[in-house]
């Protein structure tokens, strides 16, 4: 039945094997240029992401992709995403996938040398502190750069909950 729609149940274990593998490079290269490859995407980056998602797609599909290569491609996506959602409560397995938050600032001081290892420039912290309603450097808590990516920002403005900053 699998052939007569145009896949052999080799070209759709090959599907699998292209799919998690773009898949585990897709993680690797976000991993590896930090998080915020991801966050807030300019419009070359969306080119790029766009671009991006046409290589990923055609290399999943193998040289002639068919509707059900293509589901089958599909719900390997899913089920990957569903299986790492799941494994991410084990803390091993969620520092592999998800780098710390970083500390940018501390007190009103920007940390010069994190936001270089974060690859955050100044220019963007300043635009994330305007956008919180910063007029002044020691209005400011603490800056970090989140797991996914964003950056939050946290005033300066009285008791400090621990439980807020303990995966710093």
């Amino acid at each position: 039945m699998i052939r007569l729609l145009g896949v052999s149940w080799v070209v759709a274990g090959s599907v699998v094997i292209a799919t998690l593998a773009m898949y585990a490079a897709v993680i690797v290269l976000v991993r590896v240029l930090g998080q915020r490859s991801m966050a807030n995407l300019s419009s070359s980056d969306l080119g790029c992401v766009v671009a991006l998602g046409a290589v990923m797609g055609r290399t999943m599909l193998l040289r002639t992709p068919t509707l059900v290569s293509g589901l089958i491609a599909l719900v390997t996506l899913f089920a990957v995403r569903a299986i790492l959602g799941a494994l991410r409560s084990h803390p091993a397995v969620d520092r592999l996938l998800s780098r710390r938050p970083v500390l940018l600032m501390d007190g009103g001081q920007v940390l010069a040398d994190n936001l270089r290892r974060a690859r955050v420039n100044e220019n963007e912290l300043r635009q994330v502190l305007r956008l919180a309603g910063i007029t002044r450097f020691d209005q400011v808590r603490c800056a970090v750069l989140e797991r996914n990516g964003a950056i939050s920002v946290l005033r300066d403005d009285g008791q400090l909950d621990p439980r807020l900053v303990a995966d710093l």
